[in-house]
């Protein structure tokens, strides 16, 4: 069974049933409450961005280079990749899907900002979005930073697991994100991009309460795994 590994703010590892390894927004060395930094993360088949700025895509070059890892990520920002010495990456944008040897993958819309980090003359700049992830039969759908959005409603059907964002003032807060459990109707939702700083700060038991009966809530300390069944 695959497993999914929360390293902190909104810093994800999954690792398949046959060993294939998938980091997403890998922010690790700066992150104040991550588990580990990038050197302990190890080997990494597959990085997926949602989008560009620091606290999703800081360590995302320097771990490509280091693992050959495959940088999944909006054509732009692997663009910008290329140019900074990552030899594989994989260009993607919003609404398309491919099927990658582990399973399918979809990048789906995020209403946020659009900065790279790392790019001193904005010629990357690009939109950001999510992810909707085919692991092992299982569906993962990972929001990125963004507000509340109608289109999450198409969906439904398709999300075993939600992982999203409940910090509010940069994305959605807990009332939204039980907004769009309504849209997606997953089974289990992972609360993240929370308690890294001050102006993030949420209950996630409250988060919990306030979901009630529309899906199960598992709240993840930096470090936790818990199976994709």
């Amino acid at each position: 069974m695959a497993k999914l590994t929360f390293h902190g703010h909104a810093t994800f590892s999954i690792e398949t049933e046959d060993g294939t390894r998938i980091v997403i927004d890998p922010w690790f060395d700066e992150n104040p409450v991550s588990d580990v930094t990038s050197e302990e993360v190890g080997e990494v088949d597959y990085i997926f961005c949602t989008h560009g700025h620091t606290d999703h895509f800081e360590d995302a070059i320097p771990l490509a280079k280091r693992t050959g890892a495959t940088l999944v990520a909006s054509a732009e920002i692997a663009g910008f990749a290329e140019t900074q010495g990552v030899e594989n990456v994989h260009p993607m944008h919003i609404g398309g899907a491919f099927q990658f040897p582990f399973g399918r993958a979809k990048m789906t819309p995020a209403l946020h900002g659009g900065q790279v980090h790392g790019d001193e003359t904005g010629t990357f700049t690009t939109v950001p979005g999510g992810f909707l992830l085919n692991v092992d039969g299982v569906g993962v759908y990972h929001a990125g930073d963004t507000a509340l959005l109608g289109d999450m409603r198409f969906l439904e059907g398709q999300v075993d697991f939600a992982l999203l964002p409940i910090g509010d003032n940069f994305t959605m807060g807990p009332d939204d994100a039980v907004r769009a459990t309504e849209l997606i109707h997953p089974r289990v939702v992972v609360p993240m991009h929370f308690n890294t700083w001050e102006p993030i700060a949420q209950d996630p038991e409250a988060f919990r309460k306030m979901m009630g009966d529309r899906a199960r809530v598992e709240v993840m300390e930096p470090g936790d795994t818990i199976p994709l069944g």
